[in-house]
């Protein structure tokens, strides 16, 4: 499963590579994230792709599971 590691990135970065990653049409990947601007945005752009995501969280950064 690919693994996107969007620690110690600000926005708009992580946005971007989910993005990215939504449009090569991969079904499913994983999303490190350590802000809560990127949990939230990132959030709302799987939303708006209608993907199914699960969140761990980990203590010092989540993962975001993405699955179509």
């Amino acid at each position: 499963m690919k693994q996107i590691d969007t620690r110690g990135l600000s926005c708009p970065q992580p946005v971007v590579l989910v993005n990215n990653e939504i449009q090569t049409g991969n079904v499913a990947f994983e999303v490190l994230l350590d802000s809560q601007a990127s949990l939230e945005n990132v959030a709302r752009l799987l939303n708006k792709n209608k993907l199914k995501f699960e969140i761990s969280d980990l203590g010092e950064h989540f993962i975001y599971h993405v699955n179509r």
